[in-house]
């Protein structure tokens, strides 16, 4: 696996702060969140197309699913199609797993007392679910903004979220001290937004033009190197 830099000399400041976007970063949900969509739109005789879901990612629940019935044009409501999705919800993201590369990133942030934080646009109750089989792990995580939490304004691509996170960080830095990690189009828009640096872990299928010039671009998180952007390097 490969990297690609973007921008070199941002990717080689100095950040003392990690904010991680959870969908499809932290956790492989975004392959089951295409599942339960393609099953529900499906239903309606509609097909759920990966440019459908370039549009949608990252952004919270609600927002999605009416942008999802407007762009998919279906015969129900918003309400009804996320009734229609959380029942698939709790039965598939029991099973969700960690993404390659997560483990041995944030052990390593914590054992180096590097701050973290998770700022993810998934509801309370989805995040009890998805997290279910790892509820030790996101303990590591002092602070968790979910996209319903009524300090965040507008989710992704606004920089509400980041901003939030940033925010409750009892030695809260500066933005350009904090540097993001997303896989998604939205939540790149929202970082840079916030003004913050980012790293950009994307769907394989995902266009160059779709990337918005995050400050690098990596293929999974084990490709990830520290000492690039001020942090200790892996332990060997």
């Amino acid at each position: 696996m490969g990297a690609e830099v973007v921008d070199l000399n941002c990717s080689k400041a100095k950040y003392t702060h990690v904010i991680f976007d959870m969908d499809g970063l932290l956790l492989d949900t975004e392959r089951i969140y295409t599942d339960i969509m393609s099953q529900v739109a499906s239903k309606y005789g509609k097909t759920f197309t990966w440019d459908i879901k370039v549009q949608l990612m990252g952004q919270p629940g609600k927002t999605s699913s009416q942008k999802a019935v407007e762009l998919m044009e279906l015969p129900i409501d918003a309400d009804q199609f996320s009734a229609e999705l959380q029942v698939l919800k709790n039965e598939l993201f029991k099973t969700t797993n960690l993404l390659p590369g997560v483990e041995k990133l944030v052990y390593h942030l914590v054992k180096h007392h590097i701050p973290i934080a998770v700022a993810s646009g998934s509801n309370s109750k989805d995040f009890i679910t998805k997290t279910s089989k790892h509820a030790e792990f996101f303990k590591l995580f002092p602070i968790i903004i979910l996209g319903d939490n009524a300090e965040v304004k507008q989710g992704k691509p606004f920089p509400d979220q980041f901003l939030v996170t940033l925010s409750k960080f009892s030695d809260a830095p500066p933005a350009e001290k904090c540097l993001v990690f997303e896989d998604s189009p939205n939540g790149v828009v929202a970082a840079k937004a916030a003004g913050m640096g980012v790293v950009m872990v994307p769907d394989e299928r995902l266009n160059v033009e779709f990337q918005h010039n995050p400050t690098l671009v990596l293929k999974s998180l084990e490709d990830f190197k520290p000492e690039d952007f001020g942090f200790p390097p892996f332990d060997e």
